[in-house]
């Protein structure tokens, strides 16, 4: 069984500043720093980083060169990244004091994805095989169709959200990896549990994971429920969370771990994710994650 990431490759400029800048508002940011991301990308490293053979498949512009070394060096297999004219996707990130961030970001390269380039990718590609997506690319709709057609089994991270992403076939995805917003953004419901009653009434073939930040996670599948709490630590930088718990917690369903063992270990990775400033520079290793859990 094989992963393909089809996903972002974006540059995230990452400031610090003592608060988000407010409308009207001119703020010196205290530090810059600048890194490789894009929730595409965060997830593949987690998913290499958590033991698992990833390939990526996206688009880069004419300054993605860093993108595609920082994919190697981890081991992600980049035969189906292409580059085009233009600039790369990027991100702009505000971090507080207290960790929290929001974040502005330019598409680039990474709408530029075509049909062709989808339909070369997914040949290389099996029923069965896993096909993880977010959010950040185009084309997102047309990927879902054409890989539940060859079987392949779909994992959508629906961020960031937008109301067009509804009419999507969503109907084709087999798990969803979503946060408490775009849970209520998905369903309309309010409380954890009202979000999953409404979002298994649209999709009953589909499995949830939704994650509720120092809450922790619940997991629901078909009539059956699970929770587990979040690890309490002191956050630097949030950004790439949740992109690690995916990476984490796919890799763990692959390797065949018990429900409850796979979001232990996906909220542990998260949690030492947030202890450190970066998106893909804070995703850990699985050794690291081991011996978080065997202090606690």
């Amino acid at each position: 069984m094989k992963v393909l990431n089809f996903g972002s490759l974006n540059y995230d400029y990452t400031y610090q500043v003592s608060h988000m800048v407010r409308p009207g508002e001119t703020l010196a940011s205290k530090n810059l720093q600048i890194h490789c991301g894009g929730k595409g990308l965060n997830q593949s490293i987690a998913l290499a980083r958590a033991g698992m053979k990833v390939y990526h498949a996206g688009m880069v512009g004419e300054d993605g060169g860093q993108l595609l070394d920082t994919c190697r060096q981890e081991g992600i297999d980049t035969d189906f990244v292409l580059a085009c004219e233009g600039k790369s996707g990027h991100a702009v990130i505000q971090v507080t004091p207290k960790g929290e961030n929001c974040i502005l970001l330019y598409g680039g390269a990474n709408r530029k994805n075509s049909v062709e380039h989808i339909d070369k990718v997914l040949a290389s590609f099996d029923e069965g095989d896993i096909l993880l997506l977010q959010n950040e690319i185009n084309l997102v709709n047309e990927l879902i169709d054409r890989a539940s057609r060859k079987g392949m089994k779909i994992v959508l991270n629906p961020s960031p959200f937008e109301e067009e992403l509804l009419g999507y076939r969503l109907d084709k995805v087999n798990t969803f990896l979503i946060n408490e917003t775009e849970g209520r953004q998905m369903s309309g419901g309010k409380t954890p549990e009202e979000i999953l009653m409404r979002l298994h009434e649209k999709y009953p073939e589909s499995e949830f994971v939704l994650t509720l930040g120092e809450k922790g996670v619940c997991l629901s599948f078909g009539k059956e429920c699970l929770t587990v709490p979040a690890f309490c630590v002191e956050a630097v930088d949030t950004t790439a969370a949740g992109d690690t718990f995916t990476g984490f917690y796919l890799a763990g369903v692959l390797q065949g771990c018990g429900r409850e063992e796979i979001l232990r270990r996906a909220c542990a990775a998260s949690a030492l994710a947030v202890m450190k400033k970066g998106a893909a520079a804070s995703i850990p290793r699985m050794k690291d994650v081991e011996l978080f859990l065997s202090e606690r």
